[in-house]
């Protein structure tokens, strides 16, 4: 039989006896603990048997303490100060709305009792003591009309931040107590998961998929939104818009369609989507707004093939997509920018783009075709061309008919192409830097064998022994000069001797020679223009230039068709100044040019090698079948004598090289007949002094023995320093012949102090290095220049004919 039972069949006296009982806690369990050992005692005294007197005691104790603990456990959570005893039906209210936050008052509003989730909200405060900011007065209006009606309930009271819910009933055998029921607010609930939903980073993302959203309470007033509405709504992402009424930031146009007013008349339409969320005395709606479709509607078709036409016509690359990430429409030059043919239909953006750059591609087009017109760059690499990336520009494009965002794709061959270009130019002088350094330290080298040649053959005559050997070592040593001076031609620091001289004859002199060269299987066929002006260049240089491509296309061809062969083609053009302006100023300043074509029907030259042509030691012969540097001495030889030369192939159909010399306009002067008596060796022989100033020992010795036997005394010096020590010693010089690069002080430095004493000494330069450009850094007037390597008859001549010209 449980507590409370037992308690209803007490009288009220009784009951109010017990109560006064468990009220004096403390002092109640010392009574009953002294009397229990009184009654001990006294029954020692009567009966006289302690061991019944002690077990007596111990059951009275053990039966008080029992009830203690019964007493103990069945307590609520919370009980006051002023706590009675309950009775049944108050003990029943209190475990009814133990869900909730439930508390009992008295009569003077003390604590009575009190459940977990109201010690949880409020702690141990009584209901009355609850801090109501907003009217203090109203828990305790609330009491008294409880207790006069029986019961009321209260909406959307705010206590310690929590939005809540409070009903009170009297309760008890008199009405004298209060049941206090808190419950949380659903209102609450759903502001505070709105809030988190559309101004969080869930909010964004809808943001970005071009829906803005917003709440607002009953009276139109904004509580939250998202990012994406509160940019467009008032221009700036992050600025305060609750309690702002959502009406006043809408305007409505002449036909009824409503837009931002922040944006203006021209502002796009809205499509605004109602949800209300919660009804009753505080309702909430939420407010979906789009883009919608321009106020005209959607653009007639004739109107749509107006826009289409005007885009194809336009260079820059533009493309049309709408809601859906869709294209709607590709101009031509968008095309060409994405690679892609005129039967290819790509669907979205990102079917034109690699597999990592899909996802970016796609969110931006549908963040751009639901937000702002805005514009935004972004870089992706292309299918076409997925080793360089490109700028992609994409905008919110409004009042297009179906057209939510225009792409903007820039063609970038041609940038790429002088980008080719310009990496190739700096490969190849860097390259040529030193290739040129090079061939200059070999051609020292090949002077020294030269020279030793040409003495030994002067103590040998044909039919000796060692002839034979002798001139086998000088025909492999002009085989090596061949060889730097292809190196020197590469990097345009050969010696060149320019002439005046029309194409067409350069062609006809070296005819007879190609026709051998080709052989049978190829046939040559010469083409001349008109009007064809002069053109400046060294003619033996030139024809090297058409052998060596003629050798390369007899190669080609005979690969291509062993047995048909193929034909060869020399065609010889003009070209004016528009017509050079036309193939472009980057390429070819705007000039008037005389032009060389080559051309065959060989195998041609594949796209990824066609760069790469003109680099020394590339070829695409077998091993031991090209060395690799004919089009790089090509390519020396045009650019030196101020050309340009550009090839063009398709694999399978043949190769052209086109050449552009500069128009010279000038007197075409005949090439002067040499003097064929000058190689006589009597008229070599000299007399004189000549100061030899040369840094390599080899040359230096060579050199100077080769003097020696024409009859010249020689005076030698290694270094610049040297040589002035000698003319200030020596009372006559009558030729210096220096070495132009040399350590310390160089050919031309020690030229200038020498002339400080002897004004009218005859210089001849000797060096490695090309005769014109040298003489570009060469300020000097009254110098002859010998270029390396040199046989001893020629040093012989030049000796002469420099001392002749004194």
């Amino acid at each position: 039989m449980s507590d409370g039972i037992a308690m209803s069949s007490l009288s009220p006296a009784s009951q109010a006896a017990f109560g006064a009982a468990r009220r004096g806690g403390g002092w109640t369990l010392a009574l009953g603990f002294a009397a229990a050992l009184g009654s001990a005692a006294l029954l020692l005294w009567v009966v006289g048997d302690r061991l019944f007197a002690g077990a007596f005691l111990a059951g009275v104790v053990g039966i008080g303490a029992l009830l203690l603990l019964r007493s103990r456990f069945s307590t609520p959570a919370i009980i006051g100060e002023a706590a009675p005893w309950l009775d049944v039906s108050l003990l029943r209210a209190a475990l009814d709305s133990s869900a909730a936050a439930v508390a009992i008052t008295d009569e003077a509003g003390l604590m009575v009792v009190a459940n977990d989730g109201y010690g949880q909200w409020f702690g141990s405060a009584a209901p009355l003591d609850l801090p109501l900011p907003a009217d203090p007065e109203f828990l305790g209006v609330a009491a008294a009309q409880a207790r006069r009606e029986g019961s009321i309930a209260a909406e959307r009271i705010r206590i310690n931040g929590l939005l809540l819910r409070l009903t009170v009933e009297r309760a008890g055998f008199a009405g004298n107590y209060l049941v206090w029921t808190f419950t949380r607010s659903e209102d609450l609930d759903l502001v505070r998961d709105a809030r988190r939903l559309i101004a969080g980073e869930a909010g964004n993302r809808i943001g970005e998929a071009g829906v803005m959203a917003a709440l607002a309470d009953g009276d139109g007033k904004l509580i939250t939104a998202n990012r994406a509405f509160i940019a467009r709504a008032v221009g700036q992402s992050d600025a305060a818009i609750v309690g702002t009424p959502l009406v006043g930031l809408l305007a409505a146009s002449e036909d009824g369609q409503f837009h931002f007013a922040h944006e203006g008349k021209g502002a796009s339409a809205l499509r605004i989507v109602q949800i209300p969320v919660a009804d009753g005395p505080a309702p909430l709606t939420l407010f979906l707004l789009l883009d919608d479709l321009p106020a005209g509607g959607r653009l007639r078709g004739e109107e749509s093939a107006s826009i289409n036409a005007l885009l194809d016509f336009l260079p820059l690359g533009l493309a049309l997509i709408n809601v859906d990430g869709r294209f709607v429409y590709l101009n031509k030059a968008f095309r060409k920018a994405a690679g892609l043919s005129q039967d290819t239909r790509p669907l979205y953006p990102g079917d034109l783009v690699v597999d990592e750059d899909k996802a970016p591609v796609s969110d931006a087009v549908r963040r751009f075709a639901r937000g702002p017109a805005t514009s935004s760059d972004m870089a992706v690499r292309l299918k076409s061309q997925p080793d360089e990336p490109v700028a992609l520009t994409l905008a919110g494009a409004r009042g297009l008919g179906d057209a939510a965002v225009i792409l903007s794709l820039k063609d970038n061959s041609e940038a790429d192409r002088l980008k080719r270009q310009v990496a190739q130019a700096t490969k190849m002088q860097a390259v040529g830097q030193l290739a040129g350094g090079v061939a200059h330290d070999f051609n020292n080298i090949l002077t020294a064998i030269l020279g030793y040649c040409d003495l030994m053959l002067m103590r040998h005559a044909p039919g000796d022994s060692d002839y034979d050997d002798i001139q086998q070592i000088r025909s492999n040593s002009n085989r090596a000069a061949s060889l730097t001076r292809q190196l020197l031609a590469f990097s345009r620091q050969q010696t060149l001797r320019p002439q005046v001289l029309q194409l067409p004859d350069v062609i006809s002199e070296v005819s007879n020679l190609l026709k051998r060269l080709l052989g049978e299987t190829v046939k040559l066929q010469v083409k001349h223009g008109r009007n064809l002006g002069a053109v400046r260049a060294d003619p033996g240089q030139l024809e090297q230039v058409i052998v060596n491509l003629a050798v390369n296309a007899r190669d080609a061809m005979l690969t291509k068709d062993p047995m048909g062969g193929g034909t060869l083609t020399l065609q010889t053009f003009s070209v004016s100044s528009d017509e050079a302006r036309k193939l472009g100023g980057d390429i070819l300043p705007p000039a008037e040019y005389t032009g060389l074509r080559v051309s065959d029907t060989g195998t041609g030259i594949p796209q990824n090698l066609l760069s790469k042509i003109f680099e020394p030691f590339f070829t695409t012969k077998e091993v031991g079948k090209g060395t690799g540097l004919g089009l790089s001495t090509v390519y020396g030889i045009v650019k030196q004598s101020g050309g340009f030369i550009f090839a063009e192939s398709e694999e399978g159909e043949g190769t052209s090289f086109s050449i552009y010399f500069p128009v010279h306009r000038a007197e075409v002067k005949k090439r002067p007949a040499r003097d064929k008596a000058a190689d006589v060796r009597g008229e070599l022989w000299g007399t004189g002094t000549i100061l030899l100033v040369e840094d390599e020992a080899m040359v230096r010795a060579v050199a100077e023995r080769a003097l020696t036997r024409h009859g010249y005394k020689v005076l030698t010096a290694e270094n610049g320093e040297a040589a002035l020590e000698i003319l200030a010693r020596e009372g006559k010089v009558d030729l210096m012949i220096s070495d132009v690069v040399m350590p310390t002080m160089d050919g031309p430095t020690t030229v200038r102090e020498a002339r400080k004493t002897h004004p009218d000494l005859p210089i001849l330069f000797i060096s490695g290095y090309a005769e014109e450009q040298l003489r570009k850094s060469i300020d000097l007037e009254r110098v002859s220049f010998l270029a390396k390597p040199f046989s001893v008859q020629t040093l012989a001549e030049a000796a002469r004919d420099t001392l002749l010209s004194k």
